[in-house]
């Protein structure tokens, strides 16, 4: 990740319009910030989502609120609580998300 392009921003998230998508259960609500090259986002799962999808796009994702479980291609399962981050590379693992209590995340990649 190249950080390039873009002056000192600052972000009220609440004034990022809000983007919804059902996954296998429950909904994530995101809010999009976009800077050069670099996504930056405020994700909510709700209670009980689960993915749709495996994910091979690399991040790093930094838990704010509730527990996010990942589950990794190989069998793996992380757990990762408020506070906590995880960092993949592009192409590395594929992941699975999933937030049986819910979760609060902020993710650059």
């Amino acid at each position: 990740m190249e950080l390039i392009g873009f002056p000192f921003t600052s972000t009220d998230w609440s004034t990022v319009p809000e983007r919804r998508k059902p996954g296998e259960h429950g909904e994530v609500t995101s809010r999009v910030r976009e800077f050069g090259g670099v996504r930056v986002r405020r994700v909510d799962y709700s209670a009980g989502y689960v993915a749709d999808h495996w994910c091979r796009k690399g991040h790093v994702l930094y838990v704010l609120a509730g527990e996010l479980v990942t589950t990794l291609d190989d069998g793996r399962v992380v757990v990762t609580g408020p506070g906590c981050s995880y960092q993949v590379a592009d192409e590395a693992e594929a992941h699975r998300s999933s937030a049986p209590k819910g979760a609060s995340l902020l993710i650059v990649d």
